[in-house]
C-alpha cells in the first residue's frame, strides 16, 4: 500500500476542482486529487477566445464516437477534456444552469433533494456575479460569472430578427424560465476564463492537506470486501495502490466515470465479461443512459467585416493579441459565442426545448465550415433529446479509448425536433433586420429547401454541443447508479460526482450545473451523508 488519504478525488475537472477546495476547507481532512491530463500552463486556456482551439484537439483527449446508424454513419469528434479543470478549462465560457423545470423533474424521478429550490443555495455559493445580486444569484463565490465584454453591434441586430419570430429579449439567461435571447453570463474574471482550476483549486494548492497529482491515469478503483480502499496507479514503472480511508470519489466526466468504473469490474456483467474483465459488481446502469445535445447550424456570410473572422489571419491576430495584453479587451475577450437564447419548439413544452448560440464568427468549432469572407454561426439545438446512448469498453486495455455511442436521432422525435430548430435558425438568419448585415445564408443555403437536402445537410454538419450526461444516473431504479447522496448502489465508500449522475441532461449548457452538483456533493461529504 502506498501513502493513504481520507478522500481521492479521480478527476481535476469542472466536479474535481471544486471538491478538492472544498473539503480541504478542513485542514484535519487529507484529500488526493488526481487529474489524467496536464498543468493549465498554455495562455489559451486563459485567453476567452482561446476556446477556437479547444474543439480542435487542444487539452482533449482525442476520442471520437462509433459510426451514429441513424445519421449516416456520421463518426463524430467527441471533445472531452484532460487538462486540470477539465471541462471549464476549455469550454465557451457560457453559464447557464437549465430551468427550474430540471431539477424539480429530477425529484419527480425519484432523486430526493434536487429539486430547483434545493439546488438555488448551492448555484448562489459558487457565484462571485458582476452583474446581479439578488434570490438567484450570488456575490463573493469562487467562481467568476461575467458580462462579456466583446460582444458586437451584430448580436443587437440578431435580437431584433428574433423579436420578429416572436422571441423577447431576455436580460438573465440564467434565470428559472429563461425564455428569450440575450447575453449570456460567462465564466471570466478580468477579462480571463474562470476555470474551476483558477477558482476554487487556487485558493486550495497552498493547503498542506491536499495533494495533486497531474498526469496521473488511474488504472481502477480498488475494492476489498464490498468498500472502495483506493486506486491503482502506475508509478515508476510500478504499479501502486494509493488508499482512502473514507471514500473515493470519482469526477472524472461523463465517459470518463463509467469507463473507469468499468475497468474497475463495475458495471454490466455480460459486458465486462465480453472483453476479459472479471465482475466485481454487477451494476447493469454503469455507461448507460447517455444523453447529449445535438447542435445543427446555419452558417451567413455578412456584408463585411461584421464578426471576428479577420482575426484568424496573423497580421490581424497579432493586432489582436497585442490590444488584449494591454487593455484586457477586443476580440481575445470573446468567447465567440457570447449571445443566444432559449425557446419553444412545442407548444405544450413545459419549459424552452431550443437553445441557440451566436457564434462571431464561421468555422470556429472543428468540422464547421469556414467562409471566405466575414460570416457568422447560428448553433441550434433541442435541449431534451429522448435518444439513449452508452459508453462501454472496446477491451480491457486501459489505454483503448472507450466506445462512445450517443445513438443520436435513435428516437425520431429527436430528428424531427432538431430539424425544427434548424428550421428555426433559418428563419432568424432569414428575417428583415439582417437585410444590412447578411448577404446571403451559405448554408444550408437557399436551394437546400427539400427534406432529403435538408436531412443530409443535419447528418453532414451536425456536431456534439459538448454537453454529455447521464452515464451514471442517480435514482433508485434497476438502472440508477447512485443514490440521491451520489453513493454507488451496492458499494460502500465509492460516490459519483460530476454530470454523469444526471438522470435527465439539463436544458443548457452544463457546466454551472456541473459545479453546483460538486457544491452540494461537498456538504453532503462533509455531513457524512
Amino acid at each position: 500500500m502506498g501513502k493513504a488519504f481520507d478522500y481521492i478525488i479521480v478527476g481535476g475537472g469542472s466536479a474535481g476542482c471544486v471538491l478538492a477546495s472544498r473539503l480541504t476547507e478542513d485542514p484535519d481532512t487529507r484529500v488526493l486529487l488526481v487529474e489524467a491530463g496536464g498543468a493549465d500552463n498554455y495562455f489559451l486556456y486563459h485567453w476567452p477566445a482561446g476556446f477556437a482551439k479547444m474543439t480542435k484537439g487542444i487539452g482533449s483527449w482525442g476520442f471520437s464516437t462509433v459510426p451514429q446508424k441513424h445519421m449516416q454513419d456520421r463518426v463524430f469528434w467527441f471533445t472531452l477534456a484532460k487538462v486540470i479543470g477539465g471541462g471549464s478549462t476549455i469550454n465557451a465560457q457560457i453559464y447557464t444552469r437549465g430551468m427550474a423545470y430540471d431539477y424539480d423533474h429530477w425529484a419527480e424521478l425519484g432523486c430526493e433533494g434536487w429539486s430547483f429550490q434545493d439546488v438555488l443555495p448551492y448555484f448562489r455559493k459558487s457565484e462571485d456575479n458582476d452583474s446581479f445580486e439578488n434570490e438567484l444569484h450570488g456575490k463573493g463565490g469562487p467562481l467568476g460569472v461575467s458580462k462579456p465584454l466583446a460582444a458586437l453591434p451584430i448580436c443587437e441586430t440578431f435580437f431584433k430578427a428574433a423579436a420578429e419570430k416572436g422571441i423577447p429579449r431576455n436580460l438573465d439567461l440564467t434565470s428559472a424560465n429563461p425564455a428569450g435571447v440575450g447575453y449570456y453570463q460567462l465564466t471570466q474574471r478580468d477579462a480571463k476564463r474562470s476555470s474551476t482550476a483558477r477558482t476554487f483549486l487556487k485558493q486550495a494548492v497552498g493547503r498542506t492537506n491536499l495533494t495533486v497529482m497531474l498526469n496521473q491515469f488511474v488504472l481502477r478503483i480498488v475494492v476489498e470486501k464490498g468498500r472502495a480502499i483506493g486506486v491503482e496507479v502506475m508509478q515508476n514503472g510500478q504499479r501502486e495502490i494509493l488508499r482512502a480511508d473514507r471514500e473515493v470519489v470519482l469526477s472524472s466526466g461523463t465517459v470518463g466515470s463509467p469507463r473507469l468504473l468499468q475497468l474497475s469490474g463495475i458495471g454490466p456483467g455480460d459486458h465486462l465479461r465480453s472483453v476479459g474483465i472479471p465482475v466485481v459488481h454487477n451494476l447493469p446502469g454503469v455507461g448507460s443512459n447517455l444523453q447529449d445535445h445535438l447542435d445543427v447550424c446555419v452558417i451567413a456570410e455578412c456584408t463585411g467585416d461584421l464578426s471576428y473572422d479577420k482575426y484568424g489571419k496573423p497580421y490581424w491576430a497579432a493586432l489582436a493579441a497585442m490590444r488584449y495584453l494591454l487593455t484586457g479587451r477586443g476580440p481575445v475577450a470573446s468567447s465567440l459565442f457570447e449571445t443566444g437564447g432559449f425557446w419553444y419548439l412545442e407548444k405544450n413544452a413545459p419549459a424552452p426545448d431550443v437553445q441557440f448560440h451566436l457564434g462571431l464568427g464561421s468555422g470556429i468549432e472543428a468540422g464547421i465550415a469556414k467562409l471566405t469572407n466575414a460570416g457568422i454561426t447560428l448553433n441550434s439545438a433541442y435541449m431534451r433529446p429522448r435518444s439513449r446512448g452508452t459508453v462501454r469498453l472496446k477491451s480491457s486495455d486501459p489505454n483503448a479509448p472507450p466506445l462512445i455511442d450517443p445513438n443520436y436521432w435513435s428516437d425520431p422525435h429527436d430528428r424531427n425536433m432538431s430539424l425544427a430548430a434548424l428550421q428555426l435558425a433559418r428563419d432568424i438568419i432569414g428575417a428583415d433586420a439582417f437585410k444590412g448585415s447578411i448577404a446571403a445564408e451559405r448554408l444550408p443555403g437557399k436551394n437546400c429547401t427539400s427534406p432529403k437536402d435538408i436531412l443530409d445537410y443535419a447528418c453532414r454538419m451536425a456536431k456534439t454541443d459538448h454537453h454529455p450526461a447521464g452515464t451514471c444516473a442517480m435514482g433508485h431504479g434497476d438502472m440508477a447508479v447512485v443514490s440521491p447522496q451520489l453513493m454507488l448502489h451496492g458499494l460502500q465508500g465509492l460516490r459519483v460526482v460530476d454530470c454523469s449522475i444526471m438522470p435527465a441532461l439539463v436544458s443548457s449548457n452544463t457546466n454551472a450545473a456541473t459545479i453546483m452538483i460538486a457544491e452540494k456533493a461537498a456538504d453532503m461529504i462533509r455531513a457524512g451523508s
